[in-house]
């Protein structure tokens, strides 16, 4: 049989054509992030994950952030989230990667933040024999997570990344670990992403019972004194709109807790400020007394209802609604759960409340805001302004009052400068106020304000912080430089660790055991050093000079070295143990 020279050269042709080579567990983790649309990555390399970064190097619509401690990475992608919504990636390798990381994870998962953290981990055939750089990183995560995943199959990793993005956005938010060995980096496997997930474990419920529902309508429309009360579920499920209606719907009074600030605006004139600990005095005293309370997205923790005893003493119907049932009932008795979506069960609490076309007792509810009206004359933030020492509150509102109608974010770290920024710095839109709520970690302002500039490069994104927090994750200063994601530092610097020592004062007698910052760099020279502006500002008539320096200089990061006065301490105050009507108001109380 002849064959034409046109087959022989279309044989030939086929013969030399290269194989279809599948991409390794690399690519397969690359091309995955890529399909969940993963804009950045913030990481740092280590040799577990070399085949991985080899994967970055080689594609471009990832754009990945090297910061100067894992720590950073995870605050960073953190924020990001908080700020955006989105699934915030980390990428660590093996052993002190991930144990560097774990602060970070802790803190997204006691704010219930959703995040995707990739860590490297020695070869399948090293784990358990104790090789370089290895740690069991599903046992030291297994607490502070969601869910974890250690892929030893490179034919299961994109189904997992799948899974993983699933469960961190989905239900009650969280981050999600991913332990990759070496070699499953390195090995070959077609890929495949899957289009839908399908978990018979994990279901979580979105829409409230209907019937629960219509029972929290009866209640709070037969309220004499009713309150409503959030908190960072409402900002996580995208749920302030909601909120905002159902406020305006009923006319009812409303606080937020410290991770929900910005759900309800601030200037709102149902809005009582924040509750808890250091929360108003017309808050805490609207939250004991009231008599039909709604709780959405808040889970009554030790911070915002102090003792649970003292809580208990007075009679009142609870409405708890949360898309995470764990929740409901943990620390105080409920009558009415409804478990779903925020947005959803408050989109229908709306609906049905319309149906009603009833609204609550008029002129039960007149005496209740003439209550409330009388405790919020008590003026509980009143401060003694100063012509020769800064005051903190001062500055915080100064910057409030200069970023007025802008969009503004704001960090922050853990101490008497978060207290002070949240209690004066009134946020009008949610995600605009981003900080670690449940866990109290030091450090994270700056990492947090560095994700969120690369997010959001319009906007101008402040982290108010204190001289102890800030000497934390310092050097994140660094990768602000090398990403040109200018943010404005506000160290309220008091020389002291500044909670601590209000604790020692309060409740040690005044022995300030290693709270005083003895040997404190020169934050100027610093900033300097690390290529950005540094100002000192000394003066109280000096702060709103030097914020406005600050916010024109739109292309630097500016760190502000504002000495404040080391004596104040953040009113009101619930002393651990007490409830939340035992409050000290100031110094005059004690």
């Amino acid at each position: 049989m002849d064959i034409s020279a046109a087959e022989v050269g279309c044989a030939a042709a086929v013969s030399t054509q290269p194989a279809v080579v599948d991409p390794n567990g690399s690519e397969i983790l690359v091309r995955s992030l890529q399909a969940e649309g993963v804009k950045f990555l913030w990481g740092y390399p280590g040799g577990a994950v070399l085949y991985i970064y080899d994967a970055l190097y080689k594609q471009e619509t990832i754009q990945h952030v090297l910061v100067r401690h894992e720590q950073a990475a995870v605050h960073a992608a953190d924020g990001y989230a908080r700020a955006t919504g989105d699934v915030g990636v980390a990428l660590v390798t093996s052993g002190p990667g991930v144990t560097n990381a774990v602060t970070g994870i802790a803190t997204a998962y006691m704010d219930s933040i959703p995040m995707v953290i990739i860590t490297g981990q020695v070869p399948t055939a090293a784990i358990g024999l104790d090789a370089f750089q290895e740690c069991d990183t599903v046992g030291i995560t297994r607490p502070i997570v969601k869910h974890n995943f250690l892929v030893k199959d490179v034919r299961d990793l994109a189904p997992t990344i799948k899974k993983a993005f699933h469960i961190a956005r989905s239900g009650r938010p969280g981050p999600v670990v991913v332990d990759i060995p070496k070699d499953v980096s390195l090995k070959t496997a077609p890929f495949e992403y899957p289009e839908r997930v399908d978990m018979r474990s994990y279901n979580p419920v979105r829409k409230g019972h209907s019937g629960q529902i219509r029972k929290a309508v009866q209640l709070l429309l037969a309220a004499s004194r009713p309150y409503i009360y959030t908190g960072g579920g409402v900002i996580l499920g995208d749920a302030s709109a909601q909120l905002r209606e159902l406020v305006d719907l009923l006319g009812f009074p409303c606080t937020n807790t410290l991770m929900g600030l910005g759900a309800v605006a601030a200037s709102h004139p149902s809005f009582l400020g924040m509750l808890g600990m250091h929360g108003t005095y017309e808050a805490n005293m609207t939250m004991q007394h009231c008599d039909v309370l709604l709780a959405v997205g808040a889970r009554f923790d030790d911070r915002v209802i102090g003792n649970p005893k003292h809580f208990a003493q007075v009679a009142r119907k609870i409405i708890h609604v949360d898309i995470d049932p764990s929740s409901i009932s943990k620390r105080v008795k409920v009558d009415v759960p409804i478990v779903g979506d925020v947005k959803e069960v408050l989109t229908e609490l709306i609906s049905q409340l319309r149906e009603a076309k009833a609204r609550p007792g008029s002129p039960a509810l007149q005496a209740w805001w003439k209550q409330i009206d009388e405790w919020r004359g008590r003026e509980c933030l009143k401060y003694r302004p100063s012509d020769e020492v800064i005051k903190p509150q001062m500055v915080v509102e100064t910057l409030r009052r200069l970023t007025e109608g802008t969009d503004a974010y704001v960090t922050s770290d853990v101490g008497q400068h978060q207290m002070w920024a949240a209690q004066y710095y009134g946020f009008e839109e949610p995600r605009r106020w981003i900080n670690s709520g449940g866990l109290g970690t030091m450090g994270v302002g700056l990492p947090y304000a560095m994700g969120i500039k690369l997010a959001k490069p319009e906007s101008e994104v402040f982290c108010i912080t204190g001289e102890g927090s800030i000497q934390m994750c310092i050097q994140e200063l660094s990768t602000c430089l090398q990403y040109q994601t200018p943010v404005k530092v506000i160290a309220l610097n008091n020389r002291y660790l500044g909670m601590v020592r209000q604790w020692q004062q309060l409740d040690y007698g005044g022995r300030y055991s290693h709270s005083y910052m003895d040997a404190l760099p020169d934050f100027v020279k610093l900033a300097e050093a690390y290529g950005h502006i540094g100002l000192k500002i000394e003066r109280p008539a000096d702060v709103e000079p030097a914020l406005k320096e600050a916010i024109r200089l739109k292309d630097r990061t500016v760190f502000l070295d504002v000495r404040t006065d080391p004596t104040e301490n953040v009113w009101p105050m619930v002393q651990a143990g007490k409830g939340i009507t035992e409050m000290l108001l100031g110094s005059e109380d004690l």
